[in-house]
Parts: C-alpha cells; structure tokens; sequence
C-alpha cells in the first residue's frame, strides 16, 4: 500500500538546498564501498556515466546493455548540444535563469529543487568533459564555443558540431572502460533486462537474457539503478533507435514501482518528413539548425506545389517569427510543433504529403557565407542529402514534427530512487527535471548530471543500511521471478498467428498519434482506451514469433517489447485522459487560450500523476498518486513566448 508520496526535498533556500544535502547525506566508507555490487542496467550517458563514476569511488558495478558496446547506446544520436550556465558569452545568463527557463519550458509541471540541482550541475559537467577531451566547438582564440537553443534568449548551448552526444558519450566510454580495466566495472552487453526482483519490498536485483544464446541468468546486488532511456518507440515511428523499449521501467512499474506522467512525450519540431509506409524510423534534424534557419510556408495554399524559390519573399509566412517575435525561430520545441500542425491542417504545407514546412538557410548563408554554415552544420546536411536527394545548400530542407523524447518516467524522489528502495532510475528513465516539455540541449545535462554528480551522491542515503543485506540469487524471489520470464517467453512463442510483430506494432503506434499525439481530446482518448485492449488481445492471438529461446532471435526480443507497448500505451492513455488540462506537449483541445496556447489548471492539475500497477489491464486500471507541486521560487504564469 502506497500512501502520501515523499519526494525527501531537502529544507532551506533553493540554492542551498543540493549542497545541504550532501552536508547531511550519510555515506559508506571506502573500505566498505567494495562489499557493495551496484546492478546499472543501460549504458548510455545516464547508465555508463554512474557506473564509471560509482567504479571508480569503489564500488562494484555490473552494467547490462542490449546493445553489443555502449558505444551504441541510443545518446549517440543527440545532436545539437548540452546546456550549461557558464556566461562565457557575457549576455547575462546565470544559474538561475536556466532554472527558470528549464521550469518554464515544462510548463510549470516539475519540481522546483530538482531543476535547480540540475541547472548548478551543469556546470561541472563541462568540466568533466573537457577534461576528459571532448572536442567541443572552440572560438578563433580558443574559448569553448556556445550556440542558442529554444526556449531561451542567451547563448548557453555547448556543442561538437552536429555530433554533441556522440562525442560525449566517447567520453563516457573512456572512463567506463577504465574502470573495466581496473575490474571495478563488469559489462554484459548484448543482455536484456527481463524482470525486477524484489526481496523483501526492497530491488534486490534483475532477471536478464543472453541476447546471443538465449541464456536466463540472475543476478543480485545491494542496489539497482536503471538508466533505460525514454519509450517514444510506442509511437512505432520516432527518432529514436528501433531498439529503445520501455520494458525495464514497465517491468520495474509491474513489480511495484510508480510511474510518472506517462502521457508527457515530447514532439521535436525539425525532422525530415515521413515519406511512406516502408519507413521504420525518422530521422532527427537538430534543433541548433534553427539558429540560422528560417522556418515559413507559403501564405497561400495555391502556392504550396511551387519551388520554393519561385516564391517571393512577399508571399512567404515565417509563422515562428510571426507569432513568437521574442523567440522566433527558437520558440520552444512543443510550442514549434502545434505551429507547424497548425498551418499544414490549413493546408500550406509542402512536401508529397502536405505534412512539412520549410527550413531555409539563404539568408544566413548571404550573411555568413557557405563555408561557415558548412563548418557550422556540415554533417547534418550530408545526413539531409543522403536521405532526401536535397542539397540544403541550395534549397530549403523540408521538416515536420516527430516524435522524439518522453518527458514521463518512473516516479523518483530527490535522492533518484523510486518509491521501491533500491530501485534508482536516471536520466531519460526518470520524470523528475523537465515537467510537461523538456528543452533542446537538456537531455544529455540531465543523463550527465545524474550519472556523474547526483546519484553517486545520493546512493550512500540508501546503501548505508544495507551492509550485508544482499540476497542469494538462489532465493525464493529469484527463483520466482525467473519462472515468470520463462512462462511470457515460453506463451509468445507457442502462439503462432499469422500477423507479424511489425504489422501490430505499426496498428498501435498510428492509434496513438491520431489520439494521444501532438493533440488530444476526451473522445479520441476514450475512443483509443477502447482500441488499445483490442488490439492487444488480438496480439496475444495471433502474433507470429518465429525461432526458438535458446539462439539469437530477435523477433523473440521485438514480440517482449511490443507486447509491453500494448499494455503501457493504455496507461499512457489513461494518463491523458484524468489530466483535464492542457501544459507543456500534453495539448488537450478543450484546454487552450483563445490565441491557441495551452491553458493549464493549476488549482486542480499543479501535481505530478504517478500511476500504481493494479494487475491485469483489462481487469483493473491503474491507481492514481498525486504529488502536489510546490513553487515557493517561481511565480506561475501563463507560459508566453510572443
């Protein structure tokens, strides 16, 4: 039984709160940090940054990837950059402004002393990284170099070309490998958490596959820290890698573990339009491009099938620049996304499909020239042309809205561990910094800030009391939960339907756009809460897994992953649904300003939504948790950017 949720935020003023707290923190010596084996399931920034930093205090660390190396964990893909308030270009940025933006970017729905840890954090991060030598851009002199990004009105955006978490998570790698080396760290890639264990109300460990031979293994540790990453692939298109999945949170969440404002996925304004069925994925086009791109369409729909470039200037609408001219074309990421919905349902999109607006960098190649842009964006361009056939150079890009970031995420209190001790979730997997939106360039602060600062901090709070506690893998609880992973297992595979995995999975992600996408309404959500079950039933069915357990099958691993889809897409649903407001990239039609802005409630929704697993869906929903959100700092206003 869960009652009043404790988020354990410290006492004091908000920028004493974080170092207070590490004042009083309890810790655990260096000669007892090695009696201690710490299970960190991802490997991205989040996961490879804890366990390279809990490795080298002493701990001992098990990392489990999916992937063959966390070097190809899904943070390699992060583009634009990572934020941090180091002023260095003296126009007036401090810690406390990217507080404030960062809060006003989720519009208002986070916790203030979380986000303020984050924005004091961020600083020490690109210390860490450049003494680790990640090449961030650098100006003539040397000085490191910085770049705007939206929702924010000072350059404080730190980057590597187009390739910011590819380089950070090089970085990582480093130091996680020196920690291999040193037999601090052991790595299981290519391994799959299946389940949570519990012993005793506390995590205690995990149930895992082999992905190569198929291999069920245990494994049990003092504490566990899942950094998982988000669950956009529900939406089956999306940014994100195909592999990014949400079963270790749903699986952590069915063992007990709250989740947190599943409903808040983030939409990204600037990606390549889709192009037909035959697509799996999109592809990302990085926010930093609008700094020097102009977004328009044309202003009459008669002259969406034209050239660009036999459209005068006159006949053009930079609808951003219009409608936002404090932002412009840096508007924030939800807010840039319901405007471009917005003027191709008014039929003046570009593009086959009518879905796509245009991105143009004319005028800031005129201003700057070719070579600067190109030394600016340059990769990002070849990725555009090699998929599009377009030289961006010398026409505009087209984009549109996708799904890309999900702002919901198990349920942490100040420490980062769930309302499960033990259970520690970081990085994309939590909810806790970015409320109902986050920020361009938050990402990789948040997945670097947990790893690197916070939780190695805040673990000692809980492992101080654990001397000695750690459970034989042979036990009862373990024993149990293996059966269960084998049993899911053992019914995917005995089905044999005759409908593919990709065919269910395509079905559901199409439901959720058209209703729980970048808008939503009472009736649409209702009408999805009626499908979701359906479908599913019809999955369990007639789904089609070929192959067996004991070999490498991914069909096996993608039929797990979509069937746990099939089930949190009605959470994400009923999330949706009880929040009767609109905030952030949670845009209810009932709930809008007449100006089309999102219109919160906070007298009634000012709370986090964390969801309780009652047992099977179709037999219980879930039960619902309110945190209130307290802002004792910030004044709550209607979100504008205008």
């Amino acid at each position: 039984m869960i009652g009043t949720l404790d988020a354990k935020i410290p006492h004091g003023s908000l920028d004493q709160k974080w170092r207070s707290h590490r004042d009083h923190s309890r810790l655990v010596s260096p000669g007892n940090r090695r009696k201690f084996e710490i299970i960190v399931v991802g490997s991205g920034l989040a996961g490879g940054s804890a366990a390279a930093t809990l490795g080298e205090l002493g701990y001992r660390v098990k990392c489990f990837c999916f992937q063959d190396s966390p070097r190809r964990a899904h943070s390699i893909a992060a583009q634009g950059g990572i934020n941090a308030a180091k002023n260095y270009q003296n126009d007036g940025d401090s810690i406390y402004r990217l507080f404030y933006d960062t809060i006003k970017g989720g519009d208002f729905r986070a916790r203030e002393a979380n986000v303020y840890r984050l924005a004091e954090v961020a600083n020490l991060i690109i210390d860490q990284c450049v003494e680790q030598g990640v090449p961030f851009a650098r100006e003539y002199g040397g000085l490191l170099s910085n770049r705007s990004f939206g929702g924010a009105q000072v350059s404080r955006t730190f980057y590597a070309r187009g390739q910011t978490g590819q380089q950070l998570l090089l970085g990582c790698y480093q130091a996680l490998c020196r920690q291999i080396a040193a037999e601090t760290v052991r790595m299981f890639p290519q391994t799959e958490m299946l389940d949570l264990v519990i012993v005793d109300g506390h995590a205690k460990g995990i149930i895992t596959r082999n992905l190569r031979s198929g291999q069920i293994d245990k494994h049990a540790g003092d504490a566990v820290v899942l950094a998982t990453g988000g669950y956009g692939n529900v939406f089956y298109l999306s940014t994100n890698a195909r592999g990014c999945n949400v079963t270790a949170t749903y699986r952590a969440y069915k063992r007990g573990a709250l989740f947190a404002n599943p409903s808040f996925t983030q939409i990204h304004p600037t990606c390549i339009p889709v192009s037909g069925e035959h697509q799996s994925k999109l592809t990302l086009m990085s926010e930093s491009l609008r700094n020097d791109g102009r977004v328009w369409v044309p202003k009459r729909k008669e002259d969406r099938e034209k050239l660009p470039n036999e459209i005068p200037e006159t006949d053009r609408d930079y609808y951003l620049e219009r409608k936002y001219p404090s932002y412009g074309n840096l508007a924030p990421r939800d807010i840039s996304s319901r405007a471009a919905k917005e003027v191709c349902d008014e039929g003046r999109g570009v593009g086959p499909s009518g879905r796509g607006v245009y991105l143009d960098f004319a005028d800031a190649i005129k201003r700057l020239g070719e070579d600067t842009i190109r030394e600016r964006y340059g990769n990002l361009f070849e990725v555009y042309e090699k998929i599009t056939g377009e030289s961006a150079y010398k026409v505009p890009m087209r984009i549109y809205p996708a799904v890309h970031y999900t702002m919901g995420g198990l349920w942490v209190d100040y420490d980062l561990m769930s309302n499960v001790p033990g259970l520690f979730v970081i990085g994309e997997a939590n909810f806790s910094d970015h409320g109902a939106n986050r920020l361009g360039a938050s990402a990789l602060m948040q997945g670097l800030a947990d790893g690197y600062f916070i939780l190695p901090s805040t673990l000692p709070n809980y492992l101080a009391g654990q001397m000695g506690k750690r459970p034989s893998p042979d036990s009862p609880e373990f024993q149990g939960a293996e059966k269960d992973v084998r049993a899911r297992i053992e019914k995917l595979l005995k089905i044999s339907g005759t409908r593919s995995l990709d065919s269910f999975h395509r079905e559901l992600g199409l439901l959720l756009w058209d209703k729980c996408g970048m808008s939503r309404h009472e009736k649409g959500l209702r009408d999805a809460l009626r499908k979701i079950p359906e479908l599913r039933e019809q999955f369990w069915h007639d789904v089609r897994v070929p192959g067996n357990d004991e070999d490498f099958n991914q069909s096996l691993e993608r039929a797990g992953r979509v069937a746990d889809f099939l089930e949190f897409a009605e959470l994400m649903c009923t999330d949706a649904l009880e929040r009767d407001e609109s905030c952030g990239a949670h845009f209810r039609e009932e709930h809008q300003t007449s100006d089309g802005e999102a219109l919160r409630d906070d007298e009634n929704h000012a709370a986090v939504f964390a969801w309780e697993f009652q047992g099977d869906p179709a037999a219980a929903g879930p039960k619902l948790h309110r945190e209130p959100l307290h802002f004792e700092t910030v004044h709550l206003t209607q979100r504008s950017y205008k």
